[in-house]
């Protein structure tokens, strides 16, 4: 094997969760009474929250905090759980663990929303640990959350590789000194993938175990 640290990006990497982002995107416009010409919110996924608070709408400070507090009413409620796994990921997680290959959710979401998803959508028992950022906007950085579970499971760089849908996962990679897998099932693209530096890329969730085992015919 190539790889002793399997970590995933949870948002358009297991999950797809565009239903319940976008609900409580508007949820939080209505309740602060912005209008939006936005139809389509996918840009959402991946990114942490509050950056795209910013960067979409423009909201700083007080407004951010009270956007993301607005966003998080809907979401731990009800849009968490408007979300659907991805087909083969299941399958892809079980052969990893038949493997003795450990995992490790890599998310900017917040972790305690990371693993209510993984137990409800029946994920969880196949992870070792569940890394995400903290409510207060700690830890949200790709970067940081990588550096932290490599802190807890303690495996060589070279060992480890995270897979990822968006160039977040791929820079977060790069900047930690691991091998990146990005995956073409999500809100990403290739082109994203390619320019961000990804070592893989990927079109199913089985084609990750031929990586894992044999990688050099995968570039």
């Amino acid at each position: 094997m190539k790889y002793d640290l399997c970590l995933f990006d949870l948002d358009g990497t297991l999950t797809d969760p565009q239903v319940g982002m976008e609900k409580s995107v508007r949820y939080a416009l209505d309740a602060l009474g912005v209008k939006t010409e936005m139809k389509n919110f996918n840009a959402f996924i991946g990114p942490p929250l509050r950056d795209n608070f910013r960067d979409f709408f423009g909201f700083t400070g007080e407004l951010n905090e009270l956007a993301v507090t607005k966003y998080r009413e809907y979401f731990g409620e009800k849009g968490l759980f408007e979300n659907e796994v991805y087909p083969g990921i299941i399958e892809l997680l079980k052969q990893l663990k038949e493997r003795g290959i450990k995992t490790a959710i890599a998310t900017s979401k917040v972790t305690e929303y990371a693993e209510r998803i993984a137990e409800r959508f029946e994920f969880s028992m196949y992870f070792d640990y569940i890394c995400g950022s903290e409510f207060n906007g700690e830890r949200s950085a790709k970067r940081e959350i990588i550096s932290h579970i490599l802190q807890e499971i303690k495996t060589p760089a070279e060992r480890v590789v995270m897979i990822g849908d968006r160039k977040h996962d791929i820079i977060g990679a790069n900047d930690t000194g691991i091998d990146s897998v990005g995956i073409t099932w999500g809100f990403g693209n290739v082109d994203e993938l390619k320019e961000a530096g990804a070592t893989y890329i990927i079109n199913l969730p089985e084609e990750l175990i031929q990586i894992i085992e044999c990688p050099t015919h995968m570039h």
